[in-house]
């Protein structure tokens, strides 16, 4: 009997992880490409990349040839859900099993469904800075110190930079705001979260000109929307991101905004079955559009609406342990079962994602 219930209970495990993966947005916006093996909540895994080469214009002379730099990105499965409930008897168990629409199963596959999209869409603070879409912020000026100490005159800096992309006159690159003072002083540091902060953009005189991105949600309509998602296509089109394998998920405001828009190209019959389950209405402006309750914000404050490429966010998710166990000092059996997961953007990868900070 003991066998026969282990076996029920991995069963139920795969079946738990079927829905997952059939009605999932994040399995459809992540990748999975990592070395490794998920063992417990804090397991370390790999995740391999290669900085750019350069092509080189050829003379006949001898070629200095180029050492491929391998980088190893570390993803920690730091996410861990469990369930745990009574059943009756093991043949109750297995009708659930056998049955999963509208039981318990069905609950547990919807629900991790749910936390582990939420906790993929939450990863808008990886977007490399620039590649964000909202109302900038550009008022007074600003001098640098070579320690990215910043300091303003005529400002009214906020906490809610912190994080947001910064761009002084003088910078040929954009920085990302480190943290908040006071309303005439912030610090910035390099887009770069792999490496200990540094900045590296060197002294600003005073008077200068800049630009914190994306400081406030900017309003959309069905009239405007294209044009915003255009411009997170401009920002991937200028990081040389792949032009396949693009999406783009907003929540049910935003949906519909697009829906009323001429611009967006309806999911096929033939893609029936994924635009069901996971969520996709169609594609506009080379993204597959998916739609999800879980993005990140509200229409109050603003959502933080991720677009991006496959390659930019890794994910590894497993289920781990799961048993059937007698319950003490009671009758009948209970199951519980362990799922582990982690993300990770490396940092060469965070140019392949974009956010439009909006609000409907």
């Amino acid at each position: 009997m003991s066998n026969y219930g282990t076996k029920l209970s991995e069963l139920f495990s795969q079946k738990v992880v079927d829905i997952f993966f059939q009605k999932s947005v994040a399995d459809s916006i992540t990748n999975n490409d990592y070395e490794g093996e998920i063992k417990n909540k804090a397991s370390k895994l790999n995740i391999l990349t290669f900085g750019a080469l350069a092509l080189k214009d050829y003379t006949g002379a001898n070629l200095t040839a180029d050492d491929p730099q391998e980088s190893v990105g570390l993803l920690t499965t730091d996410q861990a859900k469990a369930y745990y409930f009574k059943i009756k008897d093991l043949d109750e168990f297995h009708s659930w099993i056998k049955n999963p629409e509208g039981t318990l199963i069905e609950q547990c596959g919807n629900s991790l469904k749910e936390a582990i999209d939420a906790y993929i869409l939450s990863f808008y603070g990886d977007v490399a800075a620039g590649n964000r879409v909202g109302t900038d912020y550009t008022t007074g000026t600003v001098a640098i110190d070579s320690s990215g100490n910043v300091t303003g005159s005529s400002t009214n800096f906020t906490a809610a930079m912190v994080g947001k992309g910064f761009k002084a006159a003088g910078h040929t690159k954009w920085y990302r705001v480190k943290s908040y003072t006071s309303a005439t002083a912030i610090v910035i540091e390099d887009d770069l979260d792999d490496v200990p902060s540094q900045y590296t953009g060197g002294a600003i005189s005073s008077g200068a000109s800049y630009v914190i991105e994306a400081a406030s949600p900017v309003t959309v309509d069905k009239t405007t929307i294209y044009s915003k998602i255009c411009a997170l296509k401009t920002k991937l089109d200028e990081a040389k991101v792949p032009a396949t394998d693009r999406w783009l998920v907003v929540p049910s405001k935003i949906a519909n905004l697009l829906i009323q828009a001429s611009e967006l190209i309806p999911a096929v019959p033939t893609a029936y079955e994924n635009t069901v389950l996971k969520g996709l209405i169609g594609q506009v402006a080379g993204f597959q559009v998916y739609q999800c309750e879980q993005v990140s914000g509200d229409n109050t404050n603003g959502y933080h609406v991720l677009a991006g490429h496959k390659s930019a966010i890794t994910l590894a998710v497993a289920f781990t342990e799961s048993g059937i166990e007698d319950l003490i000092g009671n009758f009948g059996k209970a199951y519980k079962g362990l799922t582990i997961y982690g993300a990770k953007v490396v940092d060469e990868r965070r140019k392949a994602l974009a956010e439009l900070f909006c609000k409907v």
